[in-house]
């Protein structure tokens, strides 16, 4: 999952993306609010975490600017304001949710992953796919009850498929969602992850839930065939 990070407190900002990207998201980072309207109408991001005491564009005028440009992604809301009419006014312009200054990185971790819930309309804090079992709060993937020791980049991979089980991605899709963008666009480390993923989910297994799907991408078969049958 793919998320802008939109600070400009240097040290903050570290922070945000450190902690975001060790829980295995793609992050990008802004320090002004038109660096950060112009990245999200480039990218198509999971999720924004939105200051609003920003230079050359302030947070509000961003959020509403996006909200009237057709954007619906899930922006959390960070403020040192503190007061009810503050909040009201920047939940009114669009925004989701909202933390207050100073803040817990548990806490705003855990509004991400609600955001994302939400995003995908599923309430359940575990995705499942026949016998896999994806637990974003612990970054956790399991088959039949055997945990499946999944790298960072692997790990938000397989949540990806995850919550577009049944659905065509193509390599576009993935590394737009998956990498950040720094990811070299004519690289093969789509298909490199593809196929570290297929050994450790399927292989075992001898199962073919991770499907190629010649001249469009892959998916994750939600009936998981045999490779024998596929």
């Amino acid at each position: 999952m793919r998320i802008l990070v939109v600070e400009d407190d240097k040290a903050l900002s570290n922070l945000l993306v450190r902690a975001l990207r060790e829980e295995s998201y793609a992050v990008d980072l802004a320090q002004d609010g038109q660096e950060a309207e112009w990245l999200a109408y480039e990218n198509p991001y999971d999720a924004i975490v939105l200051d609003l005491m920003l230079p050359i564009k302030d947070g509000l005028t961003v959020l509403r600017n996006l909200r009237a440009g057709g954007i619906s992604t899930p922006v959390l809301i960070l403020t040192a304001k503190d007061t009810a009419q503050d909040v009201v006014k920047g939940l009114d312009e669009g925004g989701d949710d909202y933390l207050k200054k100073p803040f817990s990185l548990d806490e705003l971790l855990a509004r991400v992953r609600a955001l994302l819930r939400r995003k995908d309309t599923d309430i359940a804090t575990v995705i499942e796919v026949g016998p896999i079992r994806i637990d974003p709060s612990k970054k956790m993937v399991t088959r039949e009850g055997r945990p499946i020791e999944l790298t960072a980049k692997e790990y938000a991979l397989m949540e990806y498929f995850g919550r577009n089980a049944g659905v065509v991605l193509s390599r576009t899709q993935l590394s737009e969602h998956v990498w950040d963008m720094n990811f070299e666009p004519t690289s093969n480390v789509v298909d490199v992850y593809v196929g570290y993923l297929r050994n450790k989910i399927d292989k075992p297994w001898e199962s073919n839930f991770i499907k190629t799907m010649r001249g469009h991408g892959y998916m994750l078969d939600v009936e998981g065939r045999s490779a024998a049958d596929a």
